[in-house]
């Protein structure tokens, strides 16, 4: 299998390709690994292709995990955020308490196939803007 090219950090298509990861992982299911982890992975793929298009417009961002943090910040800087996209904020979640052992509760199979329909619409949309 060959990698993808690797671009400089501050490249928006890195961020892409780091995104593109993410989602390739969260689809993987490898046998053993908890829904939980696989859906940290929707909210990072998520997260850089949300960044990816902040850097495209030389937008600064914190290093957060918040997605509707920095879709608001994205939006203050003139780009349209449709109610798809916005649904992004539904991962959260997973790169905080669903992180670790004692979170609210074990994800479910229709959760996890919601985080990848969301993800995979984020990464989308943001291929569309670069």
């Amino acid at each position: 299998m060959k990698l993808p090219e690797r671009f400089p950090p501050d490249a928006p298509r890195e961020w892409m390709n780091r995104a593109r990861s993410n989602l390739a992982r969260l689809k993987s299911r490898v046998p053993g690994v908890y829904l939980e982890d696989l859906c940290f992975d929707a909210q990072q793929a998520a997260e850089k292709a949300i960044k990816a298009v902040m850097i495209a417009r030389n937008i600064e961002f914190p290093y957060v995990h918040d997605l509707d943090h920095l879709l608001s910040l994205l939006e203050e800087g003139g780009e349209a955020i449709p109610a798809a996209v916005r649904q992004a904020d539904e991962l959260t979640k997973y790169a905080t308490i669903m992180r670790y052992p004692g979170g609210i509760r074990p994800v479910s199979e229709s959760e996890y196939q919601e985080a990848i329909a969301i993800a995979e619409a984020v990464v989308q949309w943001a291929e569309e803007r670069l």
